[in-house]
């Protein structure tokens, strides 16, 4: 797909990290970008600063995405790319002994569906929506109509201690993306899915700098922490690039995540 100021899309989690530098690389091309997300101040500061417009978006729910997608499409027309970078992580055993007085509890479940919603139902509920908009486009020359990019995590294959939840959620993008690209291949709509390992994104910047070199140093080359804009530029290249469908990549310096 050609990128320039006749294509719009939507970048759900705009506001920071793999999403905010995906808004940028995406404006920088001219295109006109749409930012979903729970974080005011900052998705308005970067839409402000890439021309783009805000929407503040639950994921998690028809009733805020529906307005979301209105908003964005009233503001750039019906968006030709999605990108889902919204989501978000916990880290609990599945079941554990307490080492203070040997109580035994397990994973909450509900803490458990609450980031199954988020990461594979809020990313499967904007692809749906989004599609479905596609649908109503006339094809381009090429006869493509979207594009649709995906957020996992290296956790879908090499999940750590804690991450059942996590790992089951990201799993899931990685599970539907060749399924829903079937679907939609008689659409002209390529679906595909990243897997970023350890990124310098704002879960991280909060972390102390042992805890971020001993991070940088176990990622086998180049020794430090993935770049938002590194993301950035493989969504980019899954957009521009017509043979690029149904696939799930690993962007992650080929580490392979240990146990703990």
């Amino acid at each position: 797909m050609k990128l320039d100021s006749t294509v719009s899309a939507v970048v759900t989690g705009g506001a920071s990290g793999l999403g905010a530098a995906t808004a940028r690389s995406l404006a920088a091309k001219g295109v006109k970008v749409a930012l979903f997300d729970l974080q005011k101040d900052k998705g308005e500061r970067v839409a402000a600063e890439i021309g783009g417009v805000f929407c503040e978006v639950n994921v998690t729910t028809d009733e805020s995405v529906d307005p979301g997608f209105a908003k964005a499409r009233a503001a750039h027309g019906q968006e030709r790319i999605l990108v889902n970078c919204a989501g978000t992580g916990n880290a609990i055993k599945t079941a554990s002994r307490s080492k203070e007085d040997g109580s035994i509890n397990h994973f909450p479940i509900d803490a458990f569906n609450w980031l199954i919603q988020i990461n594979l139902v809020g990313t499967f509920r904007c692809i749906a929506k989004s599609a479905a908009g596609m649908l109503t486009l006339d094809p381009m020359d090429d006869g493509e109509r979207g594009v649709i990019v995906n957020t996992a995590s290296v956790a879908a294959e090499d999940g750590q201690m804690g991450q059942a939840a996590y790992s089951a959620s990201k799993g899931g993008v990685v599970g539907m993306t060749l399924p829903i690209a079937r679907d939609l291949m008689g659409e002209g709509i390529r679906v595909n899915t990243i897997l970023p390992g350890i990124f310098d994104t704002p879960l991280l910047a909060g972390a102390p700098q042992n805890v971020r070199d001993a991070l940088s140093a176990s990622v086998p080359f180049p020794k430090r922490l993935g770049r938002p804009e590194e993301y950035a530029q493989l969504a980019l290249t899954m957009i521009e690039c017509g043979y690029f469908n149904g696939e799930d990549v690993r962007l992650d310096g080929a580490i392979r995540m240990a146990p703990r």
